[in-house]
């Protein structure tokens, strides 16, 4: 029985290929007494749902939190999602940094969960398991022509410029004047912006050199917007609009036809979508001061909001080698409020250009087999979190509630993953005794042939890209390619 009570360092005497049953501690193994009151628990995901649970779950004053990341650097789509022109977006990074930074937490980064280890490895490790892995694929359209060389996901397009390995190499063509973003939301919007901006606005970003590069050189004068239904649905906010309109060197295309009636319909809805509508409506139907008129008579480029159109297919050029336009499908309103729909007139239309971005939504995928997951809605069936029919197995972030909302939302919802995490701790509904958390794990990883990034591996790293940022005034210059990363790090 004796040689049953494992210790926190005799790990590596387990076969690496099967952790000790759970449970199978025997009572009188006195040395894990401070440990009983330790609950292990991971989380799969290092943007804002796996830092905001970790936060969370960090109140329990003994829990130590092991935060799982495939990539090698942390913080997910703060660092590969938000606009490079948006760093106050950013500064989540310090409170998150501070989460990493407590004795009881741990990042490990180059960890791919559903690879390198898989979740019942997890699970056995660990009293508790939270999936935050967010959503890292992109909604298709569905039409004819969107494998055309000219069309890519705005998702794709975002990692581009924002520095995420996987997309590095899209050297998306911008040899063309007019581009057509499907979607009408806060990431078409700032893929439009970024085409738009003149280059020498993003020189003191943390756009990645490569992108910039191939900014300076566009030929795009002209972004379409487009969406299936009008001007009271789009999914973009005011912050993001008026940035738009403002933009330098560019000026807003607008339909007064699009607004009419808009006026009276108004009065009933949301005061944020009420404001959003106003600018929307004085933007399309104003006309503009002296030195507003004077900026838009000078600008060279121009961004505009197609309105009740829905994509039918992607028009090959002559040649049919690459994206020539896209056939969009005239559509009209049914329904009232949340449940107003496009529905085709029946009427077409096509709109020429050389380049096709979809903005559609971000799709999760699934995991691992042994996790539930709703591939109709992509997230995981859960309740409040807690995954439905497997105990001990929690999410948050989007792969729990959809891709939607910001990073406050991801906080709320995270914190509350959190909280029924420490609920269900308290009531006796976790395993009980003592767990090995990432001692087991890292023995499996080292006999996979696996190396972790730690949090002060990263802090190398960021030191790095901060000094290569310096000679060239920009706040960092992002280090792309994963190989290089582990190479600075000795691995």
């Amino acid at each position: 029985m004796a040689s049953r009570c494992w210790r926190w360092w005799g790990w590596s005497a387990w076969p690496r290929t099967r952790l000790p049953p759970a449970g199978s501690t025997p009572s009188f193994c006195h040395h894990f007494s401070t440990q009983e009151k330790t609950p292990q628990i991971c989380v799969v995901g290092s943007g804002p749902a796996g830092f905001y649970t970790a936060q969370h779950l960090l109140k329990h004053p003994q829990a130590h939190v092991d935060i799982y990341e495939k990539q090698p650097v942390p913080f997910g789509l703060v660092r590969f999602g938000v606009a490079p022109d948006h760093p106050e977006v950013k500064n989540v990074i310090n409170t998150f940094t501070q989460t990493a930074h407590s004795g009881r937490c741990a990042f490990w980064g180059n960890v791919e969960v559903g690879r390198d280890v898989t979740v019942p490895e997890l699970q056995e490790a660990y009293h508790a398991v939270v999936l935050s892995y967010g959503a890292e694929d992109h909604r298709a359209l569905e039409i004819p022509g969107e494998e055309l060389p000219g069309v890519c996901s705005a998702r794709a397009f975002v990692g581009w410029y924002n520095g995420l390995p996987e997309n590095q190499e899209l050297e998306p063509d911008l040899s063309c004047d007019t581009a057509v973003i499907l979607g009408q939301g806060n990431v078409a919007l700032d893929v439009a912006r970024i085409l738009l901006t003149p280059p020498e606005h993003l020189e003191r970003t943390d756009i990645t050199k490569a992108a910039l590069g191939v900014l300076r050189q566009s030929r795009v004068k002209t972004v379409w917007l487009v969406g299936r239904r009008g001007p009271l649905q789009v999914a973009f906010t005011i912050k993001e609009l008026r940035e738009m309109i403002q933009l330098p060197g560019a000026r807003p295309i607008l339909d007064p036809v699009d607004f009419l009636g808009l006026q009276d319909k108004i009065k009933e809805v949301p005061r944020p979508r009420k404001r959003l509508t106003e600018l929307l409506l004085r933007t399309a139907t104003e006309k503009p001061g002296p030195a507003e008129a004077a900026r838009q008579a000078s600008a060279s480029r121009a961004w505009g909001l197609r309105f009740f159109r829905s994509p039918q297919q992607v028009l090959p050029s002559p040649d049919g080698r690459r994206a020539a336009g896209v056939r969009l499908a005239v559509t009209r309103l049914e329904g009232v409020d949340e449940a107003t729909r496009a529905v085709p007139t029946g009427d077409m239309e096509d709109l020429p250009c050389g380049l096709v971005l979809s903005s559609i939504g971000y799709k999760s995928r699934p995991v691992d087999p042994s996790v539930p997951f709703d591939s109709k809605l992509g997230v995981i069936p859960n309740v409040e979190g807690r995954v439905m029919d497997v105990p001990g197995l929690y999410c948050s972030g989007w792969v729990k509630r959809g891709p939607t909302g910001v990073i406050a939302t991801t906080m709320t919802d995270s914190f509350l993953t959190g909280q029924m995490l420490l609920q269900d701790l308290k009531a006796g509904l976790l395993p009980s005794g003592p767990r090995p958390g990432y001692a087991a794990i890292q023995a499996l990883l080292s006999s996979r042939g696996v190396r972790p990034v730690s949090f002060s591996d990263w802090e190398k790293l960021d030191a790095e890209e901060v000094a290569r940022g310096q000679g060239t005034g920009k706040p960092r210059e992002k280090l792309v390619d994963p190989q290089e990363m582990l190479r600075l790090l000795g691995h």
